[in-house]
């Protein structure tokens, strides 16, 4: 299914066929396609890229589409490798996944502060809500594991 041109967002670089590779919902997912472009919010003088998920509902593109800043793109990929280890290498070690007394699992550097990595424990489900998460991790490790070493491998090229 072809992206649309004609909105906001401005399509440079397009994966037209996600539906076809999205996780568990491959080949049954709405999220037809992935594209970089020029943001919806640009104004004169600036131009600001933007990576956008599209979603099909069967008839039209949906409202339900995503528009995310590259660099969000990218802080939500550090957040997911970093929780991804922190359940391989440390969560274990806890009652319940994570260390009540301190719940902050790291912080990392990023321009001049830094994004705390921590378990929400203003959750009130946090405990079962975990144990859901690390199965999914679990279930879905080959898929994770996947796009993990294709982004490493990009990454180290770069």
């Amino acid at each position: 299914m072809e992206i649309p041109t004609n909105l906001k967002h401005k399509p440079v670089i397009v994966a037209e066929d996600y539906a076809h590779i999205d996780g568990r919902s491959a080949y049954e997912s709405d999220a037809q396609g992935l594209s970089l472009g020029l943001a919806q919010w640009n104004d004169r003088g600036r131009v600001d890229i933007s990576a956008k998920v599209w979603r099909h509902t069967g008839e039209k593109w949906s409202r339900q589409s995503e528009e995310l800043p590259l660099h969000r793109v990218l802080d939500l990929a550090i957040l997911t490798c970093r929780a991804m280890r922190y359940f391989r290498e440390e969560g274990y070690r806890y009652p319940g996944g994570y260390n009540r007394e301190n719940p902050v699992i790291d912080r990392v550097g990023l321009q001049g502060d830094a994004m705390t990595v921590a378990v929400c424990t203003g959750n009130d489900h946090i405990d079962g809500d975990i144990a859901l998460f690390q199965e999914a991790l679990a279930r879905d490790g080959e898929l994770l594991g996947e796009r993990i070493r294709v982004l490493k491998a990009l990454v180290a090229e770069l």
